[in-house]
């Protein structure tokens, strides 16, 4: 999921109020850092700035994409490592184990009769009891 980017309101309005502003007079200024020319400047750094927030965005989701590629193939590699294992040694072998996978002597199975159990009380728990 790629993370939203940002758009301003503000600048906007202000870009439209700037506009009309230069109908005026272009060369308004009413002191105190009160002028077409600081209103300029200022939706100038304001636009660069959204627009290197949204850049980084889009560098950070590809490199997103691109670990969760990786982390895939990884996965992918390992399990057939262990599969040619389990194939060359067993999988009931010290080297099956060593590669990280369970021995299958060591894998405890329920019986019959306790799983039959255990589905039935997950069953009954999940049953809303009515008044």
């Amino acid at each position: 999921m790629s993370r939203k980017r940002i758009t301003s309101r503000m600048l906007g309005k202000a870009e439209l109020r700037a506009a009309g502003l230069k109908a005026i007079n272009p060369q308004l200024d009413f002191g105190n850092s009160r002028s077409v020319e600081q209103l300029t400047d200022l939706i100038a750094k304001l636009r660069a700035r959204i627009d290197a927030y949204n850049t980084a965005l889009a560098v950070i989701d590809s490199s997103k994409s691109e670990i969760e590629s990786l982390e895939k193939m990884l996965g992918e590699l390992t399990e057939q490592l262990l599969i040619g294992v389990a194939y060359q040694y067993g999988n009931d072998s010290r080297e099956y184990e060593m590669a990280g996978g369970v021995r299958k002597s060591d894998r405890v199975r329920r019986s019959s009769i306790s799983r039959i159990r255990a589905n039935a009380e997950s069953q009954s728990s999940q049953q809303l009891p009515t008044s």
